[in-house]
């Protein structure tokens, strides 16, 4: 699975585009395989849209200076929205299905987060909602600017918090971004000279976040003003100035702005190679001086004539030879002033049509990266948490790739009916609707829910007929005769469990209108359990906040023996398995470990070890008490040595009561959504649903039972 570094900037200006792809040109150099991933574009400058046609510059870069192809980010407006209608969940997701193209051919994926915007407040809660759903490592992008040790301590300490709780994603280290940075002043360009002590403060011993090791400082990059350096044509671009000679303009770097209106004597010192002289029109002695200079080779950047004035046609005459040297001369409307003014405030971002300035600004970063201690850091593994949104992904992409025919008995039941549409569009599963097919169309009218043309509809009455005889043959070992059978398939659930078991179905889901009872009871008589299974029990996938973990069993055995327990254990972990999660399994009960005894106690230690001699490969272990089993902090105090306190993602309850109460406390009072019960042990799958489950629920169940129903095929294909 390829790790995440997800790269957070702290303040607007950190350089975080840079900074990210000289990342990116670190890991690659030293042999890493690396992606590189933007969930969100924020609002493109001005500048940026004219400079990169409205495309986004990071992704923009990445595919000209790589052989990569990242996807397009989604418009943070258009995000906003989703998350205004309280669609986070769908956005989630979105961002895990994108990630999960980038990641699946590279070890490690650079995410390029948000840019902290004081007027859209939320940024940076999605970018600690990003990281923890992509399951990244954070890297703090800040530059230190005037600030001393101190303060750059604070900086640090604040932004890191905001991924501060247990189970979001962990800050790793810091990159230190234009060290040494001067503040600008006026119309005055920047220079190192203005700020003399910035660069000689040594952040690493006199910060305690690095000195104290509580990050790690993976780069300094001093502030290097040719970087900064655009292009005459960049200029001329960017502010819409006329051009009256192109000469060398797409080649010549602006590294200094000259405001001229000095006598000639005076300005002298300023004609230097890389400087652009600003001007008024008139000023035809500067002009010519300017040409002068050109003409004995200083390759200055260009000339720039203000206020909408020109020299008289004689001088341009006399200085004609100056612009055969690649000078570039652009005019600007404005006053001198306020030229200037423009100048001093263009945009530092670089142009997708200027590789050059992004090379020099991926191997200023890149050379600079602790690579030796990244590559070690990445190398250490740790428990990854399946978040929802990577969860629902996960399931949708599987279900999609099973392509099964899934029945619901519950044909014309509204919720049912507008679950099986939106698995129509989504293509999680070919829905077979049983029920009147002009009362589900009414049904859909109703709700103003349009039928796909192509959705199946199976009319009982039709049917319901040719299904006597195979289940006579089902049931004949307990006396059911034609006339019993015909009766039992009035039960249009009955009729839908046929069809599974006589392999006209891959899978079944009930429950919108009918008990648990109603469901599972035909399959149990028709459908029956697998030859390794014990019991048939059900699993639920509780989609906590941070993670989704399964809670087993919940829905069927009321009071399972010590091995219908551990067979419970075992086919939980191999659910969860099969759905991503990994498994490490927790033995719940109201005692951890020797400290309690009893029945129900002793029950769950022998169950325990009955668990781990069938599947020795599998963690597990128990009798846990659920705030041991889920919390790292407890698990240290309550059972220090176990392998799975505190990392559990496999919760087996003692009993239905348990189970049940857990699950239904959980979901109700965290608001929390839980996708089941899932049954376990049969030989085709069969699923049942609350009666008060949400559309929601029943797409993903459907979605769940395709999967199952591929994972039964694969291991009957395996078998033989």
């Amino acid at each position: 699975m390829a790790k995440s570094l997800f790269i957070a900037p702290t303040s607007m200006d950190a350089g975080l585009t840079s900074v990210c792809l000289g990342l990116l040109r670190a890991l690659e150099r030293v042999g890493v395989s690396v992606g590189f991933y933007k969930p969100f574009c924020q609002s493109v400058h001005h500048a940026e849209s004219v400079h990169n046609d409205g495309q986004d510059s990071s992704v923009a870069f990445v595919r000209t200076s790589s052989h990569l192809n990242p996807p397009d980010p989604i418009p943070l407006k258009r995000a906003q929205k989703l998350l205004n209608r309280g669609k986070s969940d769908f956005l989630l997701e979105t961002v895990v299905g994108e990630y999960q193209k980038v990641a699946r051919e590279v070890d490690v994926v650079i995410i390029e987060g948000l840019v902290p915007d004081r007027s859209e407040a939320y940024i940076a809660r999605l970018n600690v909602e990003v990281a923890r759903n992509l399951g990244s490592d954070v890297i703090l992008v800040s530059t230190p600017k005037t600030l001393d040790a101190g303060q750059m301590d604070e900086e640090l300490d604040f932004s890191a918090r905001l991924f501060a709780s247990p189970s979001d994603p962990e800050v790793i280290g810091v990159i230190l971004n234009k060290v040494g940075e001067p503040e600008q002043s006026g119309l005055e360009p920047r220079s190192i000279a203005n700020l003399p002590n910035a660069a000689t403060i040594d952040y690493r011993t006199r910060c305690q976040v690095f000195s104290e090791g509580r990050f790690r400082l993976i780069a300094e990059i001093p502030w290097q003003p040719e970087l900064l350096a655009p292009r005459v044509s960049d200029i001329a671009r960017e502010l819409g100035l006329p051009v009256l000679n192109k000469g060398q303009m797409h080649a010549r770097r602006v590294q200094k702005v000259s405001v001229c209106a000095r006598s000639i004597r005076n300005m002298t010192e300023t004609l230097r190679p890389g400087t652009l002289m600003v001007t008024p029109g008139d000023r035809e002695d500067i002009v010519v001086t300017t040409a002068v200079a050109a003409l004995n080779g200083v390759p200055l950047a260009g000339l720039m004539l203000t206020g909408g004035l020109m020299p008289d046609q004689r001088v341009i005459d006399l200085c004609h030879r100056a612009l055969d040297t690649g000078l570039p001369v652009l005019s600007s409307d404005a006053n001198t002033y306020e030229t200037a003014y423009m100048l001093a405030n263009l945009s530092s971002a670089i142009p997708i049509d200027d590789p050059d300035r992004i090379e020099k600004a991926m191997e200023s970063v890149a050379r600079r990266i602790d690579t030796d201690w990244l590559q070690q850091h990445l190398k250490v593994e740790r428990q990854r948490r399946l978040s929802p949104p990577a969860f629902r992904y996960q399931l949708s992409e599987r279900a999609r790739a099973a392509n099964k025919r899934i029945v619901l008995p519950e044909g014309a039941e509204p919720r049912t009916v507008q679950a099986a549409i939106t698995c129509h569009q989504r293509k999680l599963a070919r829905c077979a609707l049983i029920g009147n097919a002009a009362e589900i169309r009414r049904i859909a009218r109703s709700q103003d829910l349009a039928l796909p043309d192509d959705i199946e509809f199976i009319d009982p009455s039709e049917v319901r007929a040719r299904y006597v005889a195979p289940m006579v043959e089902l049931r004949k070992h307990k006396g059911l005769t034609p006339e019993m059978a015909e009766a039992m398939l009035e039960d249009n659930v009955v009729l839908g469990t046929m069809m599974v078991a006589l392999d006209e179905a891959d899978g079944l889901v009930s429950g919108a209108i009918h008990t648990t009872a109603n469901t599972v009871r035909p399959a149990l008589q028709l459908i029956k359990t697998h030859d390794h299974a014990k019991v048939v029990s059900s699993v639920f996938f509780m989609l906590l906040p941070q993670q989704v973990v399964v809670y087993g069993d919940c829905a069927i055995n009321p009071d399972p023996n010590a091995e219908e327990l551990a067979d419970i254990a075992i086919q939980s972990a191999e659910s969860a398995e099969a759905f991503g999660i990994e498994p490490i399994v927790a033995m719940i009960s109201y005692s951890t470990g020797e400290s309690g005894s009893g029945q129900d106690v002793d029950k769950v230690r022998e169950a325990t070890r009955i668990a781990r001699a069938r599947r020795p490969d599998l963690l597990i272990d128990g009798p846990l008490q659920y705030d041991a089993a889920a919390i790292e902090s407890v698990a240290k105090s309550k059972a220090p040595d176990s392998k799975v306190a505190g990392r559990a993602t496999v919760f087996v309850f003692p009993d239905l009561n348990t189970g049940n109460t857990t699950y239904k406390a959980v979901q109700r009072s965290a608001n929390v959504v839980s996708i089941g019960p899932m049954l376990q042990g049969l030989r085709k799958p069969v699923n049942d649903l609350s009666r008060g489950a949400l559309v929601e629920d029943i797409v993903f169940t459907i979605a769940l039972t395709a999967v199952q129903a591929k994972q039964v095929e694969t291991a009957g294909q395996a078998a033989r």
